[in-house]
């Protein structure tokens, strides 16, 4: 974690809710991982209450199941789980990709290639924990650029579900992306949503495929 539990401005069940998330979505904690509350809470330094409350949390968002005589357990994404996320990716990406190519500003592109070139990096260097939250906040920011308040909205959550999912395939599936990621950002940048619209289908269609494949296989 950058910072220290505790030293943060904002109650300690929060964040160590932020802690527990950001330590599934990256893998810290994996799939099929047992989480009791004393080795969360000396993971995090903190008493079992606020490990409780957020553990409820994150069940309740899915990453952590109940299993009989286990406990709490990092959730296992499965085919049905992946299958409903991408079918909500389908939609909200290819919308926002379209109205981004209609409103985006140079200062917009400018920004999306900077976290392209940052993509390319964390690639190559086979950082695939930076790769996922440099693919979260580049479909975050053409949401962002799309103007739609409700794509926003909706995102919020998805992309969280959305990061954790890629990571799980980020070594085989990140220099993909990268591509894939450059003709979306030039169709905006063309102005073109027609072309925009068809790269972020063209995107999430072989993303699913990835995730699927990976799910089927319990991402071994």
């Amino acid at each position: 974690m950058d910072t220290t539990i505790g030293a943060q401005h904002m109650p300690l069940r929060d964040q160590v809710l932020v802690a527990l998330r950001q330590r599934i979505v990256n893998g810290d904690y994996p799939p099929g991982e047992r989480l009791t509350e004393d080795r969360l809470a000396e993971d995090f330094g903190v008493s079992r209450n606020p490990v409780r409350e957020a553990l409820r949390v994150v069940q309740a968002e899915g990453f952590v199941v109940m299993v009989p005589r286990r406990g709490a357990v990092v959730a296992v994404p499965d085919t049905a789980a992946v299958a409903d996320m991408f079918a909500v990716r389908e939609r909200l990406e290819t919308l926002a990709a379209r109205l981004a190519a209609q409103r985006a500003t140079p200062a917009d592109i400018a920004g999306l290639r900077a976290l392209l070139e940052s993509a390319r990096e964390a690639t190559d260097r086979e950082d695939f924990g930076r790769v996922a939250e440099l693919n979260t906040l580049l479909h975050t920011r053409v949401i962002d650029i799309s103007g739609n308040k409700w794509l926003s909205s909706i995102a919020t959550a998805l992309y969280l579900q959305v990061q954790w999912v890629f990571r799980m395939g980020a070594p085989d599936r990140a220099p993909h992306s990268w591509v894939e990621h450059i003709r979306l950002v030039d169709a905006i940048e063309a102005g073109d949503p027609d072309a925009a619209e068809a790269a972020a289908k063209s995107h999430v269609d072989a993303a699913s495929v990835a995730a699927m494949a990976g799910a089927e296989h319990g991402w071994e």
